[in-house]
């Protein structure tokens, strides 16, 4: 069975339709042959048969010795023309009355036929020459004789002669069928997997560099449809992917070189010429601040890597959503005072969950929300434990109303709308990636929506 798996597809159709129709033509072959040997049984059967009957007929005619005497001539007369026939007639007595030349009757099936038997019977005679015959018991019209044993055959040699030549050639044409139906099954198999092979080539045709290509589902079978369907599906979502992480690769490069930037270029003033010990400490602090800044992103990196291979395992706990709100508000309370903002938080709910993950979720839609929030403005918190099955917080702040074809990026790495939401953009875009990827490691979802100067982000959170 190993071996017969690692045949092609094409050798595994052509074997199995060559078995199935050599099946169907042995039994065709075998219901011809048994058929044809009826026929000629049927056709042995009728002409005994009436040959028996013609014996009985004139032995019921006989009404004295001297007429069953007179009874072979007659049936000498009757029975001119009939080769391969053969005729015994037994008197009551059990004394051959009648017998044509070279009957061969044997004597067993004569006495069983004096006992009442009286099926066809087959045997073999002298030089091995097959015969047909039936015995039976025939009531003469003498008063008080008893009834006349009479036997009938044929030769059948010619028949069997005839079916053994039939059989020889039924079964070489069975053969050369079934011979020619495997190359017929070959040539359809490979026919019906031509699609496949299309298929196939035109996969071997798509790179990392054309994504964009994919297999014609309009000109294969309907049973490959699902297969070319999913092929591209599977390939719009490696283009995807790859785009994703051309992209990401791409903003990373712009983000990471504008902090060494100015680290290479700051570095490299200050040692142009002899500074003081102050100057080389404010050159020093403020390459510390860029360090912090490019170490911060890379931990968020290696965050949003570990996520997207669901390696990020929450500790579970229970967490009081509405008093980690609360205790986040300390940290904005000086830009709120500067700039006339109402912050505002409502609600609570206990979710299971890692704290300090939910902790940093929240305080970077906070953070969003303060960068992207005007003087005078709002922000709003509040969380909605309502649901039976999950809680919702959601922060809503005022502000320009996103336009609808950034809302389902704004979650994406290094994604920025214009230049002003970039105000206070001094974050390096990943934050809500971050806060997308917690949600996502709690079960839960995070999504945003923007209409009529609100802008409100929602995290739904699974009890």
């Amino acid at each position: 069975m190993r071996s017969l798996a690692n045949k092609s597809i094409t050798f595994r159709l052509t074997l199995l339709f060559a078995a199935v129709s050599t099946t169907v033509l042995l039994l065709l072959g075998w219901l011809i042959g048994s058929l044809v040997e009826r026929h000629f049984e049927e056709l042995d059967m009728e002409l005994l048969g009436g040959k028996l009957e013609l014996l009985r007929h004139e032995l019921e005619q006989v009404r004295s010795d001297s007429e069953l005497e007179a009874l072979p001539r007659q049936l000498q007369d009757a029975l001119v023309g009939h080769h391969g026939l053969a005729v015994l007639l037994l008197k009551p007595s059990g004394q051959p009355l009648y017998s044509t030349a070279g009957a061969e009757f044997p004597p067993e099936l004569i006495a069983a036929a004096g006992r009442g038997a009286t099926r066809p019977q087959q045997w073999t005679g002298a030089e091995n020459r097959p015969y047909r015959g039936l015995f039976a018991k025939a009531p003469t019209g003498m008063r008080g004789a008893g009834p006349a044993i009479v036997a009938v055959s044929t030769d059948i040699t010619h028949h069997q002669h005839f079916m053994s030549s039939f059989r020889t050639a039924l079964w070489t044409v069975v053969g050369f069928a079934a011979l020619l139906t495997g190359v017929l099954g070959w040539a359809v198999a490979r026919r019906g997997l031509a699609p496949l092979r299309d298929i196939s080539a035109s996969a071997a045709g798509i790179t990392a560099n054309r994504l964009d290509r994919r297999v014609a589902a309009n000109s294969i079978p309907v049973e490959l449809a699902e297969v070319a369907d999913t092929l591209n599906k599977m390939l719009a979502r490696l283009e995807a992917s790859f785009r994703r992480l051309s992209d990401f690769s791409s903003d990373i490069a712009h983000e990471l070189r504008t902090p060494v930037s100015n680290l290479l270029t700051q570095t490299q003033v200050t040692l142009s010429k002899t500074r003081t010990l102050d100057e080389y400490q404010n050159v020093l602090a403020s390459n510390a601040e860029e360090f912090e800044r490019l170490s911060r992103m890379i931990a968020d990196m290696l965050f949003l890597a570990k996520s997207d291979n669901d390696l990020i395992v929450p500790n579970r706990e229970k967490v009081d959503l509405g008093a980690e709100v609360a205790s986040l508000f300390e940290f904005y309370e000086a830009f709120v005072d500067e700039n006339s903002v109402s912050l505002t938080c409502s609600g609570g709910g206990i979710v299971s969950g890692d704290r300090l993950m939910l902790r940093r979720a929240v305080n970077n839609l906070l953070s969003n929300a303060v960068r992207h929030t005007p003087k005078s403005g709002r922000i709003a918190v509040r969380v909605d434990d309502t649901d039976e099955s999950s809680l919702v917080l959601s922060v809503e702040n005022s502000g320009e109303t996103i336009a609808p074809e950034h809302l389902p990026r704004l979650f994406d790495r290094f994604y920025r709308t214009d230049a002003s939401r970039q105000r206070f953009g001094e974050g390096a875009g990943l934050g809500l990636a971050i806060t997308r990827s917690i949600a996502r490691a709690h079960g839960g979802v995070a999504y945003a929506s923007s209409a009529a100067g609100l802008t409100r982000f929602e995290l739904r959170l699974p009890r």
